[in-house]
């Protein structure tokens, strides 16, 4: 893509960072333009859920983020007015879903500079985005730089720019929706509650209460609070803040108020994601969701995941353009009907309101969804999707589904089912190796095939570069298909189709999913 015109992603918070990693890891050019100097440094995001530590991880960053990190197997769930526990979320039941079994706590003034640091491209700071026009081949931007006005030629324009994008005023697109009267306040304290004054809480406790609930959240080496404002209410001041963090946590030998903030709850969605396949909406320019639960920036960076190898199939030709519209016809459904009613719902349960959501779908089934490990997208476009697992063991997985990642043995060592994606669709025939199955060869950059089968391919099958040992069938049970069935993946971790096991198969699902025949 040497002579290929740059996609311009436009805002430098975390969902427009991990796009343009996600950019760069495809080999598509990219400037990423920040109006403001610095990234921010404000008290916002701190816990980032299994599903984008997966998409991070194919994107290259997950090492420098795991190391700043702090990592959490159980959700805590504690009736305040009792302090008792009530059922915890564990989330080492998703042991045989993910290389991730765990939810991490990192703030994202922190999160946000490694992922900066591990750019091909550095941020353009001080590039103020003044307008653009959409051409038939191109979006020219006209940008205002340290060194003066600037056109920006860029094959696509991606909106990164928050809550009040200027990109999604400019093109016209309405936010439908409500923002809430009640506010929320975040605080970070420095105090021990290890040692000294012991409580034992898990690292993310949500403390349930009709009057005034609370969320606790152990960040790599400090205390946050976040709790809700009362409609109209003035924000306390620093003596009683600490006051009312007391109330929750009891009487303490030392505590100290490191910052806060408060910000507005909102589910308000953008009614149009897309313009022309030129331009396109993401994270907060497209959805504004409550962030409980973290549903905010683990919502976005879905979107951070669905489009990147979209625009990298289209650029190089493995697709018709027509598989852009994807993007939109996947996630928007998800932000309006799936995070963001989860959000309410899980708000009222905090505040033990009426509607609120209860979680009695099993220990699996419950762990699954708070990881946003459940999402099924709606992949072929007729409505089929979801956000909530609710069987009590994992179902045989369908077209949509994020595709469970298992350890399986190559003839060159240990390898996962996502990183057989990360690059390119991948086939899976679940079959038996010792039949000698025709599998296709890997002659294709875009599609790759390989037979998993509990039998190590024999070095005489003529198998032995495309096959995958499953030791006691560990993956060919959790993915639940008949035998002789063919799962295609996508790159982006997500199942584009199943279906049986015929020569040719694998390579026809391609040309439905992509509108052309694999290279």
């Amino acid at each position: 893509m040497t002579d290929q015109l740059p996609v311009a992603v436009v805002g430098a918070g975390p969902i427009g960072l991990t796009t343009a990693l996600g950019l760069a890891h495809y080999g598509v050019p990219y400037v990423l333009l920040e109006e403001d100097a610095v990234l921010s440094s404000d008290t916002k995001a701190g816990t980032t859920l299994s599903r984008t530590l997966e998409i991070w991880n194919r994107y290259g960053v997950v090492d420098g983020i795991l190391a700043a990190a702090l990592r959490i197997d159980e959700i805590g769930d504690i009736d305040r007015a009792t302090n008792t526990p009530r059922a915890s979320v564990q989330l080492a039941e998703l042991v045989n879903d993910t290389q991730f079994p765990f939810v991490i706590n990192l703030p994202q003034q922190k999160m946000e500079p490694i992922l900066a640091a591990a750019l091909e491209q550095p941020v353009l700071t001080r590039h103020r985005l003044l307008s653009f026009d959409v051409l038939d081949d191109r979006v020219v931007l006209h940008v205002e730089t340290p060194d003066g006005p600037r056109d920006i030629e860029a094959s696509h324009l991606l909106a990164c720019d928050g809550g009040r994008s200027k990109i999604r005023d400019a093109l016209g697109v309405k936010v439908v929706g409500e923002t809430l009267p009640e506010r929320y306040m975040l605080i970070d304290v420095l105090v021990d509650l290890d040692v000294s004054n012991a409580r034992d809480y898990p690292y993310l406790a949500y403390f349930a209460d009709r009057s005034e609930w609370m969320v606790l959240i152990r960040q790599p080496d400090n205390w946050r609070f976040l709790f809700p404002l009362a409609a109209g209410a003035e924000p306390p001041d620093d003596e009683d803040l600490l006051v009312k963090v007391k109330q929750f946590i009891g009487e303490v030998d030392r505590i100290e108020l490191m910052g806060s903030v408060v910000y507005n709850v909102h589910h308000r969605v953008a009614e149009q994601w897309t313009k022309d396949r030129k331009v396109f909406l993401m994270g907060d320019a497209a959805h504004l969701i409550t962030p409980m639960w973290a549903l905010g920036l683990n919502t976005g960076a879905l979107d951070a995941s669905n489009l990147p190898w979209r625009l990298a199939w289209v650029l190089r030709g493995w697709a018709e353009p027509s598989l852009l519209d994807g993007y939109e016809q996947e996630q928007r459904p998800v932000a309006i009907e799936g995070s963001g009613e989860m959000a309410e719902a899980a708000r009222k349960y905090m505040a033990q309101q009426r509607g609120a959501v209860t979680e009695d779908t099993g220990a699996w089934a419950t762990a699954y969804n708070r990881t946003l490990l459940s999402v099924r997208l709606d992949v072929d476009g007729v409505g089929d999707w979801s956000m909530v697992a609710t069987s009590a063991e994992p179902p045989a997985v369908r077209a949509g589904d994020r595709a469970p990642d298992l350890v399986l043995q190559s003839p060159t060592g240990r390898t996962t089912i996502h990183d057989l994606c990360r690059d390119s669709f991948v086939a899976l025939y679940f079959t038996d190796v010792r039949r000698r199955p025709d599998i296709p060869l890997n002659d294709s950059p875009a599609l790759k095939h390989y037979a998993v089968s509990r039998w190590d391919a024999p070095h005489d099958s003529g198998l032995r570069d495309r096959a995958l040992f499953d030791p006691g069938s560990v993956a060919t049970n959790r993915y639940g298909v008949p035998p002789e069935s063919v799962v295609l993946v996508r790159p982006d971790g997500h199942i584009a189709a199943v279906a049986p096991l015929s020569a040719g198969v694998a390579e026809e699902l391609y040309t439905r999913t992509t509108g052309r025949e694999a290279p």
